[in-house]
């Protein structure tokens, strides 16, 4: 009997199987059908994004935030790259028996000031408790419903566009991953984790802007992968053009990471035609959180896949994770 395995939840080769071939196969819609982060409905003639997601990330404080900053990051995110304003949450906890109550407070403190800097109202919500050791301490699950203000479907990317990403890769899964203390490692690595309204917004009105991804699970790699595979394109990735912050790029190399592959949850990866990139890059250089924005690479229609130069002048595919490097990632 076949059964679920940790890789399913990595975001990567097993996710996408196991949504094809078994979720689809029973919730198909159309709005699904996209597989897109946030999915756009119309009611009453207003168009509208709603995600949801859910947050098991391990341990529940790491530096640079906690689970209930991560939950608010990554649903607000979801929304503004589908090109919706985020308004408003729905927001559920699940909590294990014998949890501290300061620890609560804690992350509730963290819920209420990350949807303050958002501008989003937490709306309705839900509390289950479940017996000690069945629950890691907080489990969260959120919803998010926001205003499109630009549709950004796959089907804008063609031959010619640039990849262009908005910062530092790899920060969160190695924060999280030295957070740990599996490893005997000590470095002053900390999440990215942040809301990407005031550096997104900004470029929403530009022409030339296609398709937005935030690379959480699997990291730009993976998010990558997924669009080729969506479009049909091939992507043409550059290694020295790829920003890695020098103790993650060490701390990688050490462990076998792949820098590429790791979780991010304040940074975003962009489509826009070549006429417009170098006009968002110097848009998103104006914020702190875009400050290492570069492009990285370009969409090709003379291969498939996604190909990686490397600063020796090789050259390498980048596929789906297959394995979770490092699961409870978010």
């Amino acid at each position: 009997m076949k059964k679920i395995e940790i890789g399913h939840g990595s975001g990567g080769r097993l996710t996408r199987e196991l949504i094809e071939r078994l979720f689809l196969k029973y919730l198909r819609s159309e709005e699904l059908k996209p597989l897109e982060d946030a999915a756009y409905i119309n009611l009453r003639d207003q168009n509208i994004a709603i995600t949801t997601d859910s947050y098991v990330v391990r341990p529940l404080f790491f530096p640079g935030g906690n689970i209930g900053k991560l939950a608010i990051c990554g649903t607000v995110n979801d929304l503004l790259v589908s090109g919706a304003m985020p308004g408003y949450l729905a927001i559920g906890f699940i909590l294990e028996e014998g949890f501290p109550l300061d620890s609560l407070e804690d992350i509730l403190k963290s819920i209420k000031e990350t949807a303050q800097y958002a501008g989003v109202s937490i709306v309705t919500g839900d509390t289950k408790v479940v017996e000690k050791y069945k629950c890691d301490g907080v489990y969260i699950n959120t919803t998010g419903v926001g205003e499109v203000i630009k549709p950004l479907p796959v089907s804008n990317v063609s031959p010619g566009d640039a990849v262009i990403i908005t910062g530092t890769v790899g920060d969160h899964g190695m924060a999280v991953a030295l957070s740990r203390d599996e490893f005997d490692i000590k470095a002053a690595v900390e999440s990215d984790c942040a809301a990407l309204n005031e550096l997104l917004m900004p470029i929403m009105e530009i022409d030339g802007l296609k398709w937005m991804r935030d690379p959480t699970r699997g990291g730009v790699a993976t998010a990558l992968a997924d669009l080729s595979e969506s479009t049909g394109f091939g992507i043409e990735i550059f290694e020295d053009k790829v920003p890695v912050r020098e103790d993650v790029r060490f701390i990688s190399d050490m462990l076998g990471y792949d820098p590429l592959y790791l979780a991010n949850e304040g940074k975003a990866i962009l489509i826009a035609s070549r006429e417009s990139a170098d006009r968002i890059v110097a848009i998103l250089k104006k914020h702190p959180l875009g400050h290492n924005a570069e492009v990285i690479g370009n969409i090709s229609a003379k291969f498939r896949k996604v190909k990686l130069r490397t600063k020796i002048g090789g050259e390498r595919l980048l596929d789906m994770l297959e394995e979770d490097m490092l699961p409870r990632i978010c």
